[in-house]
């Protein structure tokens, strides 16, 4: 299969005697001052490729638009390599926006490798540390296209105080819950939310090492920033022009993560960096202070046009971590967390002794929250109970409080808030009791397994719509999975059966080669084997497309197929 830029040459490029010299070499100073000359007969060869009209043209108000920016990058890549698709994979360094390096620029950016590559992040368990990172690492920009399409949805089920029941339709303002991939189902929801979301807050893992971020051990750091920035880059689509995104982090990334956002947002959009404290003494065998805070990020789209409540950041909260005002629970968070009125009983008072005892009782006699500090003076309460019910015990789960006083703040009564790093859903419950409508976006299998029983479980009070849940439709991710969980040599080998009867191979794999060299195979380690079958698979049906959603091949039921069609119904 030809690339891209073979694929220019040869269909394009050497059909103009101005773009190659007689011995076939491509000009390529010609062709990038044609481009910028928005030469007629140049962008007629452009516009009459299918491949390359996607690539390089921009829809706008219904017409196609030359990106000559993006084209002029293309064919003048200096780190181009025949078999790689990435200009960073052999070199590090600060790079202006067109790609030079610093010695080329006094403006710049950050780089890093594999920054133009696409990292799926398909971990389904927390503890299960993946090294099939950079899927697309080889993939020609077409093929990305393909992987990033709109996917079918299965298993739709509504959950309530009842119990679960099963979805028979979907209706415009509903909740959702999508259960996948995070970066697919964002570009899954594009077709339908593209300028729709008023606020974004997402709560990332924070890359310490010990959270649940689990890619590639080498190129750890590499590994994270390419993961945030291909989901931000969707995610910066699906904001109203004048919506807010708030991105909570500790100091492992937060800094990186600023150049980032304002690589993709642009740094006029910055608009707050809210730091997040939990003060108190540090070990006397520290040999630094004590670090006890987080940052949130706060960008707007707009560099002219945002959504600012700010009186919500002087007034009294309505939610309260013992309680919603009025309806539950006598006490507030600020009774048990300001400096000097922590009782003796609190442990008793406020909690479940619980496997988490240890780890609480440290965190609370550690420190407390900063009198200063009146936006969150709940900020260490995450896990105190809700109407005699304990919270989650999700480690990451933020406070009522804290996610409150941000909605409120950034969105207004029935707009679209969106959290794709969902966890135990705090930021849907509390966005549906203040009158918001939500999207949540969760793939690690225990972790969606909580969420759902936590809408079961909750009083009616704190949702007064209950949300619709679904799932992106596995296609060749199923057999990943299964690959993944082998623990014998004879599983996998029955795997491989089955994915040549019924699995979507690469189109660089040979099945009659590899049966020929078994024994081969059989030498491998079990990891070495999971690597090789998971890299015979092709990365752009790791889940069905929706464009096929009526292929036989495919064990959609006829429900899923009828509201997979009303989700991507505009409406």
């Amino acid at each position: 299969m030809e690339n891209l830029f073979t694929h220019l040459e040869q269909v394009v490029l050497r059909m103009d005697s101005r773009f190659c010299t007689e011995d076939g070499h491509l000009l390529k100073n010609n062709v990038v001052e044609a481009a910028l000359a928005l030469d007629p007969k140049l962008l007629h060869y452009l516009l009459a490729d299918e491949k390359l009209r996607k690539q390089f043209f921009r829809e706008v108000d219904g017409l196609l638009v030359f990106d000559k920016v993006q084209f002029q990058r293309f064919v003048m890549n200096k780190q181009f390599l025949p078999d790689s698709y990435t200009s960073f994979k052999n070199k590090v360094g600060l790079t202006n926006e067109n790609g030079e390096f610093l010695s080329e620029s006094r403006e710049i950016v950050l780089s890093w490798p594999y920054k133009d590559c696409m990292l799926e992040g398909g971990q389904t368990k927390e503890d299960a540390k993946r090294n099939e990172i950079f899927w697309s690492e080889t993939l020609a920009p077409d093929e990305i296209n393909r992987l990033t399409e709109p996917k079918a949805l299965c298993n739709f089920r509504r959950y309530d105080s009842k119990g679960e029941h099963e979805a028979s339709e979907l209706l415009p303002d509903d909740n959702l819950i999508i259960k996948g991939n995070n970066l697919l189902a964002l570009y899954s929801l594009r077709q339908r939310f593209r300028g729709k979301v008023k606020l974004i807050y997402i709560d990332p893992p924070y890359n310490t090492g010990n959270d649940s971020f689990g890619y590639n051990d080498s190129f750890n750091h590499s590994t994270w920033l390419t993961f945030m920035k291909n989901r931000l880059e969707v995610a910066k689509e699906l904001l109203t022009e004048d919506g807010n995104i708030f991105i909570n982090l500790d100091w492992n990334e937060v800094h990186y993560c600023k150049v980032l956002m304002d690589n993709i947002f642009g740094r006029d959009r910055f608009r707050n960096e809210i730091v997040w404290c939990y003060n108190g003494p540090g070990s006397p065998k520290m040999k630094q202070l004590n670090r006890k805070h987080d940052t949130i990020l706060w960008y707007s789209k707009s560099a002219e046009n945002w959504v600012f409540n700010g009186d919500v950041v002087r007034m009294d909260s309505d939610v309260h971590v013992g309680g919603f005002n009025g309806e539950m629970g006598k006490e507030t968070s600020a009774d048990y967390t300001e400096k000097g009125k922590i009782p003796e009983d609190w442990w008793e008072i406020i909690y479940n002794k619980s496997d988490l005892e240890s780890e609480l009782r440290t965190f609370y006699q550690e420190g407390y929250v900063s009198e200063n500090s009146d936006w969150f003076k709940a900020a260490v309460a995450a896990r105190i109970r809700v109407d005699g019910k304990k919270r989650t015990g999700y480690l990451t789960e933020k406070p009522y409080k804290l996610i409150e006083r941000i909605i409120k703040m950034g969105s207004n009564e029935g707009d679209l808030v969106l959290d794709f790093f969902a966890g135990s859903g705090t930021t849907g419950f509390v966005a549906n009791y203040l009158q918001r409508r939500f999207i949540l976006i969760e793939q690690l299998d225990s972790t969606i397994n909580l969420l759902k029983q936590r809408f079961i479980e909750e009083d009616t009070i704190l949702q007064p719509k209950v949300p619709v849940y679904c799932e992106l439709a596995q296609a060749n991710q199923q057999l990943v999975d299964e690959i993944m969980a082998a623990n014998e040599p004879f599983k996998l080998q029955e795997i491989w059966a089955l994915l040549q009867e019924k699995g979507f191979l690469s189109y660089k794999v040979s099945p009659k080669l590899i049966n020929e060299h078994a024994e081969d195979f059989n030498d491998l380690s079990l990891e070495d084997q999971k690597r090789f079958l998971i890299e015979c698979l092709d990365k752009n049906m790791l889940y069905i497309p929706y464009s096929d959603i009526d292929d036989e091949g495919f064990t959609l039921s006829e429900n899923d197929k009828q509201l997979t069609r009303q989700f991507y119904v505009s409406r």
